[in-house]
């Protein structure tokens, strides 16, 4: 082939063409053309890839070898280029593309399932990239563009706002695991009573209003925690408890994780309520997440 030479998809067509119909004249009618120009860009198609791709007599048309070959691949090959139109009308309207979400494991409990189920209903096409990570590394991410929104606790730094939009999607009050029957009954519980146990808390560097906020729980009651260990996965945590070495406030979503060892009680008294929220990259130009952020509005 000639190196300068281009393999065109009309070239394609009109060997299809005659290929399927074994005849330049029908082909000719098949493609709304006469037959004159039909056999010259056949020949220049042979001439271009070097080899003849049909054995023509005066009674019949049959493909070569080279043609055999050919053809289920250029019928390949006109069939994705017809779908591309439709392609990216999907990718400009959000119906179809990749959208990569990383989320806090509080989520994987609560919101995350849901939006999931709504979006994949709503959009069959789209490829979902998940990963779980902590409010930190997603802040991260999301500023270095490497995923496209975050499910996450606030709130956002001033570095982080003045890039990112940020939409709350679930409240929701903390609720005590402790030790499975340390508390009677399924009433709520008071902090004091569990003032014995040690508590279970993610690391403030990881989320600090998080952790300030339960710490100010006890701080309200007048109370002192003593922290006996740090965790930075939900899971962790829970499985500490079970394991009888403290207690944890956690959000009441987490409640739906449950495990052998671990009883969840409603706190007594006023209780505070914990945000997630999305977060995404302002500046984010993809029509995919425009249609996730649109479901997630629309859902809350």
């Amino acid at each position: 082939m000639n190196p300068e030479s281009r393999l065109e998809l009309r070239q394609l067509r009109y060997f299809v063409a005659v290929a399927e119909e074994k005849h330049f004249g029908r082909a000719a009618v098949r493609l709304h053309m006469t037959q004159p120009p039909l056999s010259q860009t056949i020949q220049a198609l042979e001439e271009m890839l070097g080899t003849p791709l049909f054995a023509r007599t005066k009674r019949s048309v049959a493909l070569t070898p080279a043609g055999q070959a050919l053809l289920p691949e250029a019928q390949r090959l006109l069939q994705q280029a017809a779908a591309l139109p439709d392609l990216a009308r999907r990718a400009a309207s959000g119906a179809s593309g990749l959208l990569s979400l990383s989320f806090i494991s509080t989520a994987d409990y609560s919101i995350l399932p849901p939006l999931l189920q709504r979006f994949r209903s709503g959009y069959p096409q789209v490829q979902i990239e998940l990963r779980e990570a902590t409010t930190d590394i997603q802040l991260e991410d999301l500023m270095q563009g490497k995923i496209d929104a975050g499910l996450l606790l606030p709130p956002l730094s001033d570095k982080a706002a003045a890039v990112l939009d940020y939409l709350p999607v679930l409240s929701e009050p903390l609720v005590a695991a402790v030790p499975a029957g340390t508390v009677r009954g399924k009433q709520a519980v008071a902090l004091k009573s569990l003032l014995d146990l040690p508590l279970i808390i993610f690391p403030r560097r990881i989320a600090p209003a998080f952790h300030d906020t339960i710490l100010s729980c006890f701080r309200d009651a007048g109370l002192t925690p003593h922290i006996g260990q740090e965790a930075i996965q939900m899971q962790t945590i829970v499985g500490l408890v079970s394991a009888g070495m403290g207690m944890a406030l956690v959000p009441q979503s987490v409640s739906n994780l449950q495990r052998a060892g671990v009883d969840y009680r409603a706190l007594s008294g006023k209780t505070p309520l914990i945000e997630t929220g999305l977060a995404w990259r302002r500046d984010n130009p993809s029509a995919v997440l425009r249609a996730f952020l649109d479901m997630a509005a629309a859902a809350v």
